[in-house]
């Protein structure tokens, strides 16, 4: 008996069909069937079926003699499922990686319950993706399971069949079907919540419910929309037949006016000349279906009265009032920012002031990075220059107790524009500014540029579209200072942004802290992230891929991570462009680090790093530990984006072209061998002449006091102690043997 049955009616949905079951049958959770429903479609859905069932003996097709619609469709793969579990899933949807295993897991933690709830995101044909407004309600916080009478604001979530594991058992037991028409999943989704004796809850996204351009029920126009009075029927029709539950009857008569309000006022639902009709069937049931004491908003009373003309009338007047509202915050807004740009051009008229320096981070973002560095060297080296931070209001209290927040728009922001001599920072300034005479202007950059930027991105039309190279030229010319690791950055940066800026060859000053850092630091960072004593922790950390819509999955880590053995932990790290993790859940072995402010202490943390075409191996250089390339879409990547270095010429350590090569690497020692070792050296020596600890000073003296201004003397590379590796000093293994598929293979190179 497999875990889990994953029903999946499919009719017209062949251009979407394939990536639905094949996002359930890549699940890294294996113990399921699929059950694929041709509800006789006209199109190719019946063929993907048959083909994929050739494939893999877990689908189990099934062709209906005839088309009986969506609900009669999932009956009749209930009739086959066999799995402790039943999911449904519609053919134009999608499971997430890694969503059967973080559903298992819930299941096992809360013994099993009747029925699971997880969250869901609608992704748009537009390439956008935006998850469930109430995923709040999804806390896994509190006792669990529950019965719905402990957390009945779920009732408030989209009342769908897709977003639920329900034990098969107890679908059997309380006899539940789904019914014909349209809004099928409404007799089965509230009967199945207020019966159930047990219930839990899974915060997680694992369902893509795709928003189609055109084809959707939802979007279509049909009388099959009254098909709502009839399903409504159903319910109400359960309650009468289970007296105990007779307090959910407010509740669902709420919702029902609710619901009916909603199918009316959505635009292309009705067929014209219908509404009129809706209506009084809407004040029918309203009527026939009341409860006492429930509750009346405005839109109650278009379902209450059923006066059609009335509602437009009220509508009219409503849109016109939220019209005169939005206009008058307009208005505001206006005066507002007309006071801010006065307030300004005053300021600029003000001597600037020689002890006042604003620092940012991605205009705006979280204390940080090189400009974070700066800072702090200014206030150690230049005590008498007070420093700011523009941050946003949600990244405020990462800024040191010493340094003023600014908030971007703000009087005391557009004041400190204005006056300070000295504005660093690593993107782009508001465009707004005016660079004043004695302002100094720092770019620190964002790392060494291996992807290609700036003008060497106008032949990548895939990339630069949108760009405005002659505005980026213009932020370039303000520049009096860029800061640059090695000679590489240096040519890149004067090439891709030519401006009278003076390059400091320095390093980078955000990399200060992997030559500086002791050993307690890094164990104190590796116990915050959770990673296990005497672990080898491997920090896998992708960069961002413009030619993909979110991110890409490019590593099966679980699979990756099995194959490694128990003594390896991974940290995930997603690149700060997506806004989201690589992975939902979390395990001693598995462990999202992205929403971690600093990349420079994952560097510390990790004993190896995994990387693609991310500056980061450049900064984690700088610690002379294993670096691995895993490459495997390098042919689109360099057609997309393309790099300013051929990293086969000089690589940091061994190069993967696919999973099973990244995981030989790591079979045969290899990631951590004499060869990978000789590699990193010759990197280090290219790309790493400057970095000892010392850089945010010396930029900050030569700033402040110009080129003839003390400097400490260099360290020479081989001098140099970066921050140990937690495992450096162990008496065991550093490196511990990987098994290999045919047997154990034990590690004879050591660094």
């Amino acid at each position: 008996m497999p875990r889990f049955s994953v029903i999946v009616p499919a009719y017209k949905v062949q251009a979407y069909l394939g990536e639905c079951l094949t996002s359930v049958l890549e699940q890294s959770y294996a113990d399921l069937e699929v059950i694929a429903v041709d509800d006789r479609s006209p199109d190719a859905c019946g063929a993907i079926i048959d083909e994929l069932a050739a494939r893999d003996p877990r689908v189990r097709p099934l062709h209906l003699p005839e088309n009986v619609g969506l609900g009669r469709a999932r009956n009749a793969g209930l009739e086959l499922a066999s799995g402790e579990y039943l999911l449904f899933l519609d053919g134009d949807d999608t499971l997430t990686p890694g969503a059967l295993q973080g559903i298992a897991d819930r299941l096992a933690a809360t013994a099993d319950p009747d029925v699971l709830v997880f969250d869901y995101a609608r992704t748009y044909w537009t390439g956008r993706t935006a998850r469930n407004q109430l995923a709040g309600l999804l806390t896994e916080d509190g006792p669990a399971p529950f019965r719905l009478d402990d957390r009945p604001a779920l009732l408030s979530l989209l009342m769908v069949v897709w977003n639920k594991a329900y034990r098969r058992d107890f679908v059997e037991r309380r006899g539940f079907t789904f019914p014909p028409g349209y809004y099928e999943d409404t007799p089965w989704t509230f009967p199945a919540l207020l019966s159930a004796d047990t219930v839990a809850t899974l915060d997680r996204v694992c369902v893509h419910y795709r928003q189609r351009r055109q084809g959707s029920i939802l979007g279509s126009t049909s009388v099959k929309h009254f098909d709502v009075f009839d399903q409504y029927d159903r319910v109400f029709a359960y309650l009468d037949a289970h007296p105990e539950l007779s307090h959910w009857r407010r509740v669902l008569f709420e919702r029902m006016v609710d619901h009916l309000a909603t199918v009316f006022v959505r635009r292309g639902r009705l067929p014209r000349g219908s509404h009129a009709a809706f209506l009084r069937r809407a004040r029918a049931h309203y009527r026939h279906h009341r409860v006492p004491g429930a509750r009346t908003r405005p839109r109650h009373l278009l379902v209450r009265l059923g006066a059609h003309r009335a509602y437009r009338l009220l509508s009219l007047a409503s849109r016109c009032a939220r019209g005169a509202v939005r206009r008058g915050r307009a208005a505001r807004r206006a005066l507002a920012a007309a006071a801010l740009r006065l307030h300004y051009r005053v300021q600029l008229r003000l001597p600037l002031r020689a002890d006042r320096a604003v620092f940012t981070r991605d205009a705006g973002g979280a204390y940080g990075c090189n400009p974070a560095a700066l800072e702090a060297a200014f206030r150690a080296v230049a005590p008498q220059i007070r420093t700011a931070w523009i941050a946003r209001p949600e990244h405020c209290a990462t800024l040191p107790a010493a340094t003023r927040a600014l908030r971007p728009g703000s009087a005391a922001y557009w004041t400190a524009l204005a006056r300070s001599t000295y504005l660093v920072h690593n993107a782009d300034l508001d465009e707004r500014m005016v660079k004043r005479p004695g302002q100094i202007v720092l770019q620190t950059g964002q790392g060494t540029p291996l992807k290609r930027v700036g003008l060497d991105l106008r032949d990548r039309p895939a990339v630069s579209r949108g760009t405005d190279f002659e505005r980026m030229l213009r932020a370039a010319d303000t520049w009096d200072y860029v800061v640059s690791a090695n000679r590489h950055s240096t040519l890149v940066w004067e090439r891709a942004f030519p401006a009278g800026y003076t390059t400091l060859e320095y390093g980078l000053p955000r990399d200060d802290i992997l030559l500086t850092a002791t050993s307690a630091d890094v164990a104190l960072l590796r116990r915050s992230l959770g990673v296990p004593d005497g672990a080898v922790a491997i920090l896998y950390a992708p960069t961002y891929r413009d030619y993909c819509h979110g991110q890409r999955r490019a590593l099966d880590l679980e699979r990756f991570l099995d194959r490694l053995g128990p003594r390896f932990v991974l940290l995930a790290r997603a690149h700060p462009s997506y806004g989201e993790p690589l992975i939902r859940t979390h395990g001693e072995r598995l462990i999202d680090v992205s929403d971690h402010p600093s990349a420079e202490e994952l560097c510390l943390a990790a004993d190896v790093l995994i990387t693609d075409y991310s500056a980061l191996m450049f900064d984690y250089a700088h610690l002379d530990r294993p670096i691995v390339v895993y490459a495997d879409d390098q042919e689109v990547y360099e057609a997309t984006r393309g790099t300013c270095l051929d990293l086969r010429e000089t690589p940091p350590g061994a190069i993967a072209r696919d999973e099973d090569e990244l995981i030989d690497i790591f079979e045969t020692g290899h990631w951590c061998g004499s060869r990978s070792a000789h590699l990193r050296s010759r990197f280090r020596e290219r790309f790493c002449p400057h970095d000892d600890g010392r850089a945010a000073e010396r930029i900050v003296r030569r700033v402040l006091h110009g080129p003839n201004a003390w400097q400490p003397a260099l360290v020479p590379l081989a001098d140099r102690r970066p921050a140990p590796s937690d495992l450096a000093g162990r008496t065991d293994a550093p490196f511990p043997a990987v098994p290999r598929a045919g047997g154990p293979v034990p590690l004879v190179e050591r660094l």
